[in-house]
């Protein structure tokens, strides 16, 4: 079959059933429980939270479930705003979902939002992608450090030297991201409701920077990365990330205002979204011009590299303001 009529087949088709599922009422304790029980499948990547109906409520990634007390109830951990296809996309729409969202799996609906399978990365075979389209789904996974064509044709040794490389990176920022929040464990002790907001914080930097850095990519195929294109580059995202960063602080500081009443807690979390989403695209524009520039392949190099930035920078300036307004409150 013609691989543009490939793109137009339903979803339906080429859905995985081995997906985890735990009703949103249950313990972290019981989830794992009912893991060692069940056994997963090796492509799992997230676990789905469901209500007493069976309705996607949730979703659960794995680090979030390894890390929660036991006793934790599923629906106080959970993610709640869910990326779900629905039902009657075609295999090209579902493209633009990995593109968009850079998730490696999304759950698959209905009209109900009952799950019906999940889809994931590996959808996107030699069978039906052709050569000139393939390169735009390459671009997905350079990103996230290693060329999809190595790894299809790699043995599992090969294939574990190209892609750990990348893992250790991710390390590395984790320790000092953990370090970091260490040594602001006073602050997160004074207040839960920074805490609370620590995960959002960390996941607004890592999409700006990846957005910004997805760009500078994308331009500097065309571009060589001189002064002035930097310059002009630079003023242009941090426009742009400034923006966004306003636009998101003004909708999470209504948040905590209204459910805390807290108009200090509002105003450090709101300021520290826009120096955060600020710095990110810095990171994010910064990176790739720099890897460009010692000849290095920034799509290969740069995600890593990037999200790590962009998580050690977002860690500091939160915590770091944090510490600071409880330092004068109490002075």
């Amino acid at each position: 079959m013609p691989y543009r009529e490939q793109y137009k087949k339903s979803i339906l088709d080429f859905i995985r059933k081995d997906f985890a599922s735990f009703n949103k009422n249950i313990s972290v304790n019981e989830a794992l429980q009912e893991i060692r029980k069940k056994g997963l499948g090796e492509r799992i990547v997230y676990f789905y939270v469901v209500d007493d109906e069976e309705k996607l409520v949730g979703v659960l990634p794995t680090r979030r479930i390894l890390m929660a007390e036991p006793g934790e109830i599923l629906s106080s951990i959970m993610i709640k705003n869910v990326v779900a296809i629905k039902a009657g996309l075609s295999v090209y729409d579902a493209l633009e979902f990995f593109v968009l969202y850079k998730f490696l799996a999304f759950p698959v609906i209905d009209e109900q939002k009952k799950i019906l399978g999940i889809i994931d990365v590996n959808i996107f075979t030699e069978e039906i992608i052709d050569t000139s389209e393939r390169k735009q789904i390459n671009d997905v996974f350079e990103t996230i450090g290693f060329r999809i064509k190595e790894i299809n044709i790699a043995s599992p040794i090969k294939a574990f030297r190209l892609r750990f490389p990348w893992l250790i990176t991710t390390i590395i920022s984790g320790v000092i991201c953990a370090f970091i929040a260490g040594m602001y464990a006073v602050t997160l002790e004074q207040s839960v409701l920074i805490a609370f907001f620590l995960t959002m914080v960390l996941g607004l930097g890592e999409s700006v920077s990846i957005q910004s850095m997805t760009i500078a990519i994308q331009t500097l195929h065309s571009s060589k990365p001189t002064l002035n294109w930097y310059i002009k580059n630079f003023f242009k995202e941090m426009m742009s990330s400034f923006l966004l960063g306003v636009t998101s602080a003004a909708f999470v500081f209504v948040v905590v205002w209204l459910w805390k009443n807290d108009l200090t807690i509002a105003s450090l979390i709101g300021f520290s979204i826009i120096l955060v989403e600020v710095i990110a695209a810095f990171w994010g524009l910064t990176i790739p011009t720099i890897l460009h520039r010692t000849k290095l392949d920034p799509k290969i190099s740069a995600g890593p590299i990037t999200l790590a930035f962009a998580d050690m920078s977002t860690i500091f300036l939160y915590l770091g303001l944090a510490a600071e307004m409880f330092v004068k409150s109490n002075g």
